[in-house]
């Protein structure tokens, strides 16, 4: 700490040199701080997904399950989750389907692909 013995005016010579620090240390920790929200933001945009196509897929084994045609199915699959691809796989008691997406839209997370998987039992066949 710099006393006033020094021989400047209320003790303030040595922190001349440190003018606009605050400024520079403020300018690197932005992109870092901007980096982490992009990335927290992305997550939850995945997981929005996941959600999203976990129900859609639910909704389409039982659309099945009951006999509707799978193209019922893709439809509305398609609406729930857009580029979403079905595949069903039609057992002797259960409907299962598969349905995956990209994680997200026009985004680096587009590179990514979630997937759900939801059976219900076949009596509407």
């Amino acid at each position: 700490m710099l006393s006033p013995s020094d021989g400047s005016r209320d003790g303030r010579r040595g922190l001349a040199g440190q003018r606009g620090s605050v400024t520079a240390e403020f300018a690197v920790a932005l992109p870092a701080v901007a980096l982490v929200l992009a990335i927290c933001l992305g997550g939850v945009q995945a997981v929005s997904v996941q959600v999203r196509l976990t129900d859609a897929a639910a909704d389409a084994a039982r659309t099945i399950a009951r006999g509707d045609a799978a193209e019922v199915a893709v439809a509305r699959l398609a609406v729930a989750v857009p580029g979403a691809r079905l595949q069903v796989d039609a057992g002797a008691e259960l409907v299962c389907v598969t349905a995956s997406a990209p994680a997200g839209t026009r985004t680096v997370l587009a590179a990514l692909a979630v997937t759900a998987r939801s059976c219900a039992l076949g009596g509407g066949r």
